[in-house]
């Protein structure tokens, strides 16, 4: 995979059934968070606003979500059904896009990172 200068050549990279799931983990952080800008950090796209929010990633058999170890510790009862490490969950192709979760998840970073600006 080649080094993408934005979130839409990384998310083009991807076969399109896998583009249309990135793409919706996308717009539900858009949404959720609108004042947040987009980069490309660590090779995936990242989520910025008063320093890295989330990043989100496609492999071979999931897509990664990394809202940081407060991000899933503060979900950790619906976050168990995926596979985690410290800061990421899996998401499965072949299961629907928790995004409901990822939204409350993103709001969840969104106060602690403005909170964060106000010390």
């Amino acid at each position: 995979m080649k080094q993408a200068k934005n979130i839409d050549e990384y998310i083009a990279d991807f076969p399109e059934d896998v583009q249309a799931q990135l793409q919706s983990i996308r717009e539900a952080i858009q949404k959720t968070a609108p004042e947040a800008t987009e980069a490309i950090k660590y090779g995936i796209p990242t989520f910025i606003l008063n320093g890295n929010l989330v990043h989100f990633g496609g492999y071979k058999k999931h897509i990664g979500f990394y809202p940081a170890p407060m991000g899933i510790e503060a979900f950790a009862e619906e976050t168990a059904q995926y596979r985690a490490g410290k800061g990421t969950l899996q998401f499965p192709f072949d299961k629907p896009m928790p995004l409901d979760l990822i939204d409350r998840i993103v709001r969840h970073r969104v106060e602690k990172n403005l909170a964060k600006k106000k010390k």
